[in-house]
């Protein structure tokens, strides 16, 4: 069973590759959304998958690519949403 969560990255989560390694990762995982860089410098994914899916993505979220310090995830369920692929906003 599919659902939708909202996943908000803190931390050093910009300028270090965080919404290009996400991409990959949840286009790897077959998982459908978009990620984006926020103006408070926190990291936005809202991601379409199965429970294990979010789970894989979520515990890689509190490591990120090699150069970010993350301090906090948050995941917020929300209404099932549909996207095509996974694509990383500018």
């Amino acid at each position: 069973m599919l659902k939708t969560v909202s996943i908000t990255v803190s931390g050093i989560v910009q300028g270090v590759f965080y919404r290009q390694s996400t991409k990959e990762l949840a286009t790897a995982l077959n998982i459908k959304g978009q990620v984006r860089n926020k103006p408070d410098d926190t990291v936005e994914i809202i991601a379409t998958g199965t429970a294990e899916q979010i789970e894989q993505l979520v515990k890689w979220c509190w490591s990120g690519p090699p150069r970010a310090q993350v301090t906090n995830v948050i995941v917020k369920e929300l209404p099932l949403q549909s996207f095509d692929k996974f694509t990383a906003v500018r």
